[in-house]
């Protein structure tokens, strides 16, 4: 589950804490500061959730217009669309708009490997560089090779899962 945190702007008011859109506008609605007038502008911060949503928070820039939004995608989405996402907002810099954002739609390439050299042999086992006969298989540089991807391809970890991308 994952917990935020409605932090007033007021220094005079008390925050707190929350799972869902409902139990942030019911509290919000009761809450006052100290001179009893009501508090209308929070900082949302992301408290208590698994890794991979504390980063997904952090790509979604939290705050009091978009947490709704937020709130669903960390609950509906699964795991594959949540890393698309922080790799395309995050690390990319792909924009979107919290209300009707497509993980999917974002040009971006994954590949779950630990290195580029692990990319690089990757692509060679699938034929990305042609048929390599058998007796020059063992001569091919996979270093060269992951240098080269190194211009495009990037590795990220989240969530203890390392990943190559590329943005498109």
């Amino acid at each position: 589950m994952t917990r935020l945190y409605a932090q007033p702007y007021d220094i005079t008011a008390s925050g707190y804490y929350f799972d869902d859109a409902e139990g942030y506008a019911h509290k919000a609605a009761e809450l006052r500061n100290a001179y009893g007038e009501p508090v209308e502008e929070f900082e949302i911060q992301f408290i208590d959730g698994e890794l991979l949503d504390a980063a997904l928070a952090r790509a979604w820039g939290l705050s009091q217009c978009n947490f709704a939004h937020f709130l669903e995608a960390a609950n509906d989405w699964d795991d594959e669309q949540k890393l698309r996402f922080v790799i395309a907002v995050g690390e990319c810099g792909y924009s979107f708009d919290p209300a009707t954002v497509d993980p999917y739609g974002f040009e971006i390439d994954l590949y779950y490997v630990d290195t580029l050299r692990d990319l690089a042999e990757e692509f060679v086992d699938e034929g990305l560089y042609g048929e390599i006969p058998q007796h020059l298989a063992r001569y091919i540089d996979y270093e060269a090779i992951a240098r080269d991807l190194s211009v495009d391809f990037a590795i990220i970890e989240i969530d203890e899962r390392r990943l190559a991308y590329a943005c498109r």
